[in-house]
């Protein structure tokens, strides 16, 4: 029979040949170093048997798909040493995350676990590893599976939501058989380096009504030293924490009583969100947008016409307002915006539209409300209640290219100025959707054709646009090589048609306008977190808080000190002065704690000449500098 190997080159095996046969016909190398396979797309074990005109790829540790499979297998490997440990645990599911893998469970009654239980843990992973036990993939009926898991509740549960015609499979590791539809290493000796990092508590299926399971997550690579740099990088993820960090540094609050999910801004914090809003404001003035304001509530009607009554009721706020009287109530349903869009759709459709007025561009700090599971609400990352730099560009079919271009342009001044390194993913038309094949076809090789003369490489996922219509989403890199996803440029056919939106062509027609929504930041607040940690809480001169703080050497020198502030905040600076009766040391470390850039030291020499003693929080003591030179420096960090 013939397979199809990835370059398209044919190889030739014989009948009843395996995964694993068609790597060790390749090449000694590959045989040995192959760990699994992908046969048509699905991916499989290396004892999987091939069939002619398979296409067939052999999964390494180089593939891409290794390091998923690797932790999967770790997460079973997990599993065995728990019941070895422990005894009677019940399994959840144990699937590999992004960064590791985790398993929920259930532990019998009186018992617990914690970090320090970890090493206790690994230590007997370690033992099943050494004995390297083979991975073994069985294909079992429903009555088997559920004989087999009857003392297990939840994988029963999962058994009975299946298909009525599935494969069922477990894989089995010495005495310990999961319920598991695969692939997995060959053997556990195959697994490289690991370690359980923490342990939280989650709900059965995220259901907050079903029982509260224990989640351990733990993480897994084929080489030691990837584990190392990847702990490493865990433990600068915590110490860079935006939740920890905006607390230390006065950025926002959470209160347990204004709700799950809604950060209260201190004044450093409104004060970094203020900058950055009013820099992107006056950099998109001149690049042609128009600023509106739409209302935070609308009648239901408004979201019944957009959809989102239908398609996004279980995210969105509803409350009714009673329009009568007590004696003669009339009761309007209302909702809190999750979307600007809606609003600025009806903007557009207050006046009549020319082509000549095309493109016509909006934007706003649109304050949107959705309603996230408390489970999953993550400080500013991941809350309820968030402010969205959000724009909708009108435009013609031609003007598309051109617009999504100069969004993109608009991107890199942006990130550039942050230096973050990003990069492009196109999602393309989904199984449902609606629009026609010429609009999908169009607005697809819209965003292709922007993209290539931004000169920016982009991936391509798969039918994972939006029903309405494919889109761009611009993932950033940080300071410690994590991914976080932030602009996004999605061409819309839904609102126009929903709302009836026109504009008159240059032949006195009628048309349908197209739509872009775009957002550069995003959410300002989830954008926010991520310079928070990205700096580790030292955001730049430019949007720093506090970029000075005057540090008065004895009481004899705050008069000074505040006359000293007054000029710099004549030059635009923003500045503080510590004028406790503290030592010296003390006031420096309070102003290093709080990441501020410049600190200034002012005694009688400095008074007496007319100078300043200058701290850079980052490179000490930069010396003697006149007044000067400091209110230049604050001038120009201006953006």
């Amino acid at each position: 029979m013939n397979i199809v190997l990835p370059d398209g080159s044919i190889k030739e095996l014989p009948s009843g040949a395996t995964v694993a046969d068609v790597a060790a016909s390749i090449g000694a190398g590959l045989a040995k170093a192959a760990l699994a396979g992908v046969v048509d797309d699905v991916p499989v074990d290396l004892s999987t048997p091939v069939s002619d005109g398979d296409s067939v790829a052999i999964v390494t540790a180089k593939s891409e798909e290794g390091l998923e499979l690797l932790r999967h297998s770790a997460a079973h490997v997990m599993a065995a040493a728990l019941v070895d440990l422990y005894g009677d645990v019940k399994f959840g599911v144990g699937p590999a995350v992004e960064n590791g893998f985790y398993y929920d469970i259930q532990l019998p009654d009186g018992v617990t676990i914690s970090p320090d239980d970890f090493e206790r843990i690994e230590a007997r992973m370690a033992e099943i590893v050494r004995a390297d036990e083979p991975f073994v993939r069985c294909e079992v009926s429903r009555t088997e599976a559920l004989e087999h898991f009857a003392d297990q509740p939840f994988k029963v549960e999962l058994i009975n939501e299946l298909d009525e015609d599935a494969t069922i499979t477990t894989y089995t590791i010495g005495a310990f058989t999961d319920l598991c539809r695969g692939p997995h290493l060959p053997s556990t000796g195959k697994l490289g380096a690991f370690k359980l990092t923490k342990v939280a508590g989650a709900y059965w299926k995220g259901d907050a009504t079903r029982e509260m399971l224990t989640r351990i997550y733990g993480t897994a690579f084929f080489k030691k030293a990837e584990l190392e740099e990847h702990l490493h990088n865990l433990e600068e993820a915590e110490k860079r924490d935006h939740r920890k960090l905006g607390r230390e540094l006065g950025i926002y609050m959470m209160d347990p009583m204004a709700g799950v999910g809604l950060p209260l801004y201190l004044p450093k914090g409104a004060r970094v969100i203020r900058t950055m809003q009013e820099w992107l404001r006056r950099d998109l003035y001149e690049r042609g947008y128009e600023e509106v304001i739409t209302p935070h509530i609308y009648n239901a009607d408004v979201w019944k016409t957009s959809g989102h009554y239908g398609f996004y009721h279980e995210n969105m706020y509803f409350f009714n307002i009673n329009e009568g009287t007590d004696e003669e109530p009339r009761l309007s349903e209302y909702g809190v915006k999750p979307m600007n869009c809606p609003g600025h759709v009806m903007l557009y459709k207050n006046e009549l539209h020319s082509y000549r007025d095309l493109p016509l561009r909006y934007f706003e700090f649109g304050t949107v409300y959705r309603h996230e599971m408390s489970g999953v609400v993550h400080g500013l990352m991941r809350a309820r209640g968030f402010t969205q730099d959000d724009a909708h560009v009108f435009c013609t079919r031609d003007q598309v290219v051109d617009e999504v271009v100069a969004i993109l342009d608009l991107v890199d001044h942006i990130m550039g100025t942050f230096g973050f390194e990003y990069a492009a993913e196109i999602s393309t038309r989904p199984d449902k959707s609606i629009g026609t094949d010429d609009m999908w076809e169009h607005a697809t090789g819209a965003l292709k054709e922007a993209c290539a003369r931004h000169n920016l490489a982009y991936d391509i996922n798969e039918g994972d646009g939006a029903f309405y219509g494919p889109k761009i989403d611009i993932k950033v890199k940080d300071a410690i090589g994590r991914t976080w996803q932030c602009s996004t440029v999605q061409v819309d056919f839904n609102m126009p048609e929903r709302f009836g939106l026109t504009y008159r062509t240059e032949d006195n027609t009628e048309e349908r306008p197209w739509m872009l929504h775009r957002a550069i930041f995003g959410s300002i607040e989830r954008f926010l977190g991520i310079l928070i940690e990205h700096y580790a809480g030292a955001l730049p001169l430019w949007l720093a808080p506090v970029q000075v703080t005057i540090l008065p050497l004895a009481d004899r020198h705050n008069e000074a000190a505040e006359k000293l502030a007054r000029t710099l905040k004549d030059a635009g600076g923003r500045v503080e002065v510590y004028s406790q009766n503290e030592p010296m040391r003390v006031k420096i470390a309070k102003a290093q704690s709080q990441k501020i850039p410049y600190m200034v030291v002012l005694g009688d020499k400095e008074i007496e000449n007319g100078t300043v003693s200058v701290r850079d929080r980052h490179e000490g003591d930069l010396g003697s500098w006149p007044v000067e030179k400091l209110v230049e420096e604050l001038r120009a960090a201006v953006l």
